[in-house]
């Protein structure tokens, strides 16, 4: 008894290391964009983020009866065992979260708890003590579907945003007020975040406590002390900042705008919030990353860095098996090394925490080279001199178009007209001064006196020019 209690208290403490992972891990869900447009300070975000982590933790607890009453079939595994695997599954949990936050990948925490547990399960006792209907119903389907329907929607709403405020394209900055809207978007986000991934670390431990028989298995809420314990250490990490997470976040995908920043967190909230309402135990990371996306794809001009996003998707799809794979490993030490088991996988566990920790320092990120990167990318709105048309400014020229070549079809069809119009007098004006011209030839003919031809009995000179001697005889005859 007294081992199983030991194991139990490793197991608490483990999943609030994990929680603490969690929240430095998913700040960037929240805060990524509206430090990148300058709507908050990093400091003053992170703080936010913290308080409203905190607060959404208390608002609900449907997810963590997912994990404690439902994924895994507790009542198939031993009461001796079944701590042990969480433990186990718990440390591919949070190994595969420090080597995401490593290489600045956002990735879902909630994905690899799912993943360790699962893993640690089917080495200790079997994959028939895991209901892989809730898994698909609850886990898969919703991580296929939750991240296109929120970049579905942040697409819709930055296309919206951007219309209704087109008139200030030419500014420096416009559609600065979206920055405020921003403020309000990612204290809904960092709500919703508490309201889920708090209450994952909340059925890990219940989980066990149920286990063990410290809860009695009919109430699947969480305790009281559960609710504050893991609500105060997810704000506790979440106010410590996943700087790395947050630049990939805030650059690596597209360079976020204010209205981007705030139809993204709108979409992210809006899921994330629906999801719980419902008991998906969604990925925020997951949501908020497809978000992102959605707002880049929406905004005319912009350029989402698809080498990027597949690195992330890359990622998403190895979060599962990969946190599974390590939590096996650590069940099968367990199992392997009874007793002894438990302090080696502590100890493993610890050796690779660190080890991660200590690269990071090699290129440390932090508050103010994070915040200087990012904020490079959108603390004014650049726009183009010459924006592509929209669809509706492309068909008010195309209308234009239509009329102008109407009206220079009417122009030139007058004009031609009006040519033949003037060739047509033209040729009426050459005949009427023909015929004018007639008559007066007539008259100025019957003016005019011809001269007498000669006498043929003239004298005509000869070849010399001498007049005729007999003509002139003649002449002279005629006159005597």
């Amino acid at each position: 008894m007294e081992t199983a209690a030991l194991i139990v208290v490793l197991v608490i403490v483990l999943a609030l290391f994990f929680d603490f992972t969690n929240g430095f891990h998913d700040t960037a869900n929240a805060m990524a964009t509206p430090i990148a447009t300058g709507a908050l300070k990093p400091k003053v975000a992170v703080l936010l983020a913290a308080g409203l982590n905190l607060v959404g933790a208390f608002l609900s607890t449907e997810v963590s009866k997912t994990i404690s009453h439902g994924m895994i079939r507790e009542e198939s595994i031993s009461a001796s065992v079944f701590p042990s695997l969480i433990f186990a599954g718990l440390i591919g949990a949070i190994t595969w979260n420090m080597f995401t936050w490593l290489l600045g990948l956002p990735s879902s925490s909630s994905h690899a708890l799912f993943g360790g547990l699962i893993g640690a399960t089917f080495v200790g006792v079997g994959f028939m003590a895991v209901d892989f209907g809730v898994v698909m119903s609850k886990v898969i389907l919703p991580a296929l579907i939750a991240p296109a329907t929120a970049g579905v929607i942040a697409f819709t709403v930055t296309k919206i945003a951007y219309a209704m405020t087109r008139r200030y394209d030419g500014k420096p900055d416009g559609r600065d007020g979206f920055r405020w809207g921003q403020i309000f978007t990612s204290s809904l986000v960092a709500l919703a975040h508490g309201t889920n991934d708090a209450q994952k670390t909340m059925g890990v431990i219940t989980l066990a406590l149920v286990t063990v028989g410290w809860q009695n298995a009919e109430h699947s809420d969480p305790q009281l002390w559960v609710i504050i314990a893991c609500a105060v250490t997810i704000a506790i990490g979440t106010y410590t900042g996943g700087w790395r997470i947050i630049r990939t976040l805030g650059k690596g995908l597209t360079d976020v705008k204010p209205a981007q920043g705030f139809a993204a967190e709108t979409s992210t909230a809006a899921t994330i919030l629906a999801s719980s309402a419902l008991g998906f135990a969604l990925s925020t990371t997951q949501v908020a990353s497809g978000s992102v996306i959605g707002s880049g794809l929406g905004r005319r001009g912009s350029t989402v860095r698809w080498g990027t996003v597949g690195r992330i998707m890359i990622g998403w799809l190895l979060t599962l098996p990969a946190a599974g794979v390590v939590g096996a490993l650590a069940a099968w030490i367990v199992i392997a090394i009874p007793g002894w088991g438990i302090l080696i996988d502590t100890v493993l566990a610890a050796v690779i925490v660190v080890g991660i920790f200590v690269r990071s320092r090699r290129h440390e990120v932090n508050s103010s080279n994070a915040m200087s990167d990012v904020a490079e990318s959108g603390t004014a709105v650049k726009v183009k001199r010459n924006p592509p048309p929209t669809r509706r400014q492309r068909q008010v020229l195309r209308e234009e178009a239509r009329q102008q070549a109407e009206i220079d079809r009417l122009r030139a069809k007058a004009e031609a007209k009006a040519k033949a119009q003037r060739k047509a007098q033209a040729r009426l004006d050459a005949e009427l001064e023909t015929a004018a011209s007639g008559p007066r030839r007539a008259q100025t003919g019957a003016g005019v006196e011809h001269p007498t031809p000669p006498s043929n009995d003239a004298a005509a000179p000869d070849e010399t020019g001498a007049p005729n001697d007999a003509g002139t005889s003649n002449a002279q005859g005629d006159a005597r």
